[in-house]
């Protein structure tokens, strides 16, 4: 399996996720891009993280991708939660386009946002 159709089966998988990229996702582009994926693991009566919403929503695992030329390459794959604790859960995503490395459309949880993905390197930087 290449490292793309790695990014696509994570993309697809049925768990909640929140993506944030530094541009819009087009897999099948040779565009420059930054990926996080951040696997949300919700407890009970949480609204989708709404504030009207009771329960929280906390991330179990984050994957961070670096698109460039049509490849897509794993930067970093967290499970540990005291490093996890430091990524902030942006909560203005929204329903969002990506397409896959086949073309094929598909619709996530997430966001388009520079800054935050500049402070995901920050973190990712500073564990390494």
């Amino acid at each position: 399996m290449s490292v793309n159709e790695s990014l696509d089966s994570i993309l697809q998988m049925p768990q909640r996720k929140l993506v944030v990229a530094r541009n819009d996702v087009n897999l099948n582009k040779p565009i420059k891009n930054e990926i996080f994926i951040l696997m949300i693991e919700e407890s009970r009566g949480s609204a989708g993280g709404r504030a009207a919403g009771s329960g929280s929503r906390k991330i179990s695992k984050v994957f961070g991708f670096l698109c460039d030329g049509g490849i897509c390459s794993k930067r970093i794959e967290l499970d540990d939660p005291i490093k996890i604790e430091m990524f902030d859960i942006p909560y203005s995503a929204v329903a969002m386009d990506i397409l896959l490395s086949n073309g094929q459309p598909y619709v996530v949880q997430g966001i388009v946002d520079a800054d935050f993905v500049a402070r995901y390197n920050d973190i990712v930087s500073n564990l390494k």
